[in-house]
């Protein structure tokens, strides 16, 4: 994903993170209550590394609106023009790791369609905030193991209906 990703809009994204982690922190702390934001934030990681596909179309342009719209915000309320910031790309993915990317984005689906008004704005929120941070330098090194993970999913997935591992 070569998209151009401005401090302002990691700020938004930065916004949006806060504005779900909040009311969990203040509130009971239950880790359900993190799922429809943490489920849909993995999904915005992965996506990112979907390059030539829809996924990674889509992380783009929620990159790119996250980057125009905290430019306008910071622009009306600071005076100040937006600065860019350096990206990363997370990793590559694999035939069969983008067959485990593209069933996590299928179970996303069924989840959504089931999911409350409140819920499918956590998961909105999820998507943006890990489409965003997932081409930030330092969040690509801290997550340096995902793309194996994702890879080796699928290579063993592969090997298992191929009857080449047994479980």
């Amino acid at each position: 994903m070569n998209t151009a990703l401005s401090f302002a809009g990691v700020g938004l994204a930065l916004l949006v993170l806060w504005a779900n982690l909040r009311p969990w922190w203040k509130g009971g702390r239950d880790p359900k209550a993190l799922v429809p934001y943490g489920s849909t934030l993995l999904l915005g990681l992965l996506a990112t590394m979907c390059v030539g596909g829809l996924l990674g179309w889509g992380a783009a342009g929620i990159v790119g609106i996250f980057s125009g719209s905290g430019d306008t915000v910071v622009s009306a309320a600071a005076g100040t023009s937006g600065t860019s910031v350096a990206t990363a790309r997370l990793g590559a993915l694999t035939a069969p790791g983008g067959v485990v990317v593209t069933g996590y984005f299928g179970a996303i689906l069924l989840i959504w369609k089931g999911a409350g008004k409140t819920d499918k704005r956590r998961m909105l929120g999820g998507l943006a905030t890990g489409a965003v941070l997932g081409v930030l330098p330092g969040v690509v090194l801290f997550l340096d193991w995902l793309p194996t993970t994702v890879n080796g999913a699928g290579d063993y997935a592969k090997a298992l209906l191929e009857g080449q591992v047994s479980l």
